[in-house]
């Protein structure tokens, strides 16, 4: 068998989320799958890395459908639906291929919150069915994307292009996050490679009915970060994401400066730096935080605004 035709009947569940109105059009479920291979230094489910069985819900395909169910009725009407995200839905990629297949069938609107780090020839049987899918781009600049995240960006920027390229709509998230990558540099260089992906797909005739084809369609989602995960950290027993944060900053000798509701910043990192950001034994419980991840103000986000516009990007919210 084919890894892109496997199928699990069951798997790990964190939540299943009811009347969630952030993950997509109208009213929907949101199914928050167990794991994920990025280590984002300010997750708010760090839980997915710590593996705590408590956080964790095996439950079977009928048993997931039951519940969705009993939700169906709020789907109608208002375009609502299932959304599938994690920690990374594509981590138990045969699961979700079974609520994929299984819903698709029954006719729910589906829509994948991904961080873009999988298979793309595996999944692509998956990405054909959505409705959408937010695709998270946390850092264009390889190297912040490899400190910050613990993985490089390379396999994502590629799966944005490929996944363009199905002509299933696509919402690029940026977590937008003051001292890591609330910089300009790093918006110009983002809505430059979106607006250059969108320019390579237009519209084209399609080979299997001669009918023609609508163009990518790429919007940019401006996410404010949010401190709603914080008490997880204390509860799991692992340092904050201000913590490591600033362990991060020393270590590399990170270097940023507030100018014109802009940030700027530096990394001049050593071979063991991010190894050392991802061995929790060697942090220590106290910091001074004079230099930590701040949340975004609107006037920085009506820039971002402005700088997408000007590359022909679409910005959406569903916040």
């Amino acid at each position: 068998m084919r890894s892109c035709d496997r199928i699990s009947n069951d798997g790990y569940i964190m939540q299943m989320q009811n009347f969630s109105v952030n993950d997509g059009d109208g009213i929907r479920t949101t199914i928050f799958l167990y794991g994920c291979p990025l280590h984002c230094i300010w997750c708010c489910n760090p839980e997915n890395a710590y593996c705590p069985a408590q956080e964790m819900h095996h439950m079977t395909l009928d048993e997931v459908d039951k519940k969705i169910s009993r939700q169906a009725l709020f789907y109608r009407g208002n375009g609502g639906g299932i959304t599938f995200s994690g920690g990374e839905a594509t981590v138990q990629q045969g699961f979700l291929r079974a609520m994929v297949n299984r819903f698709y069938d029954k006719g729910y609107d589906l829509s994948l919150e991904t961080c873009g780090a999988f298979s793309f020839d595996e999944v692509k049987d998956i990405l054909q069915k959505m409705s959408r899918i937010f695709m998270d781009l946390k850092l264009f600049d390889d190297k912040l994307h490899r400190l910050f995240t613990g993985a490089s960006n390379t396999v994502i920027l590629q799966n944005i292009r490929q996944t363009a390229a199905l002509r299933v709509p696509v919402v690029v998230r940026i977590p937008v996050i003051v001292g890591v990558n609330a910089f300009e540099e790093n918006i110009e260089a983002t809505c430059a490679f979106l607006e250059e992906v969108q320019g390579s797909h237009p519209a084209a005739l399609s080979t299997a009915d001669g009918q023609e084809s609508g163009a990518a369609d790429i919007s940019l989602e401006f996410l404010p970060y949010h401190r709603y995960g914080m008490d997880k950290y204390t509860k799991l027993g692992i340092p904050n994401p201000d913590a490591r944060y600033e362990m991060l900053r020393k270590q590399t000798n990170i270097r940023w400066e507030n100018s014109q509701a802009e940030q700027q910043m530096e990394s001049r990192a050593d071979p063991g730096a991010l190894q050392g950001m991802m061995d929790m034994g060697s942090f220590v419980s106290e910091f001074s935080f004079e230099e930590r991840m701040e949340i975004p103000s609107e006037e920085l986000l009506e820039r971002y605004r402005e700088i997408a516009a000007a590359h022909h990007i679409r910005t959406v919210s569903f916040r």
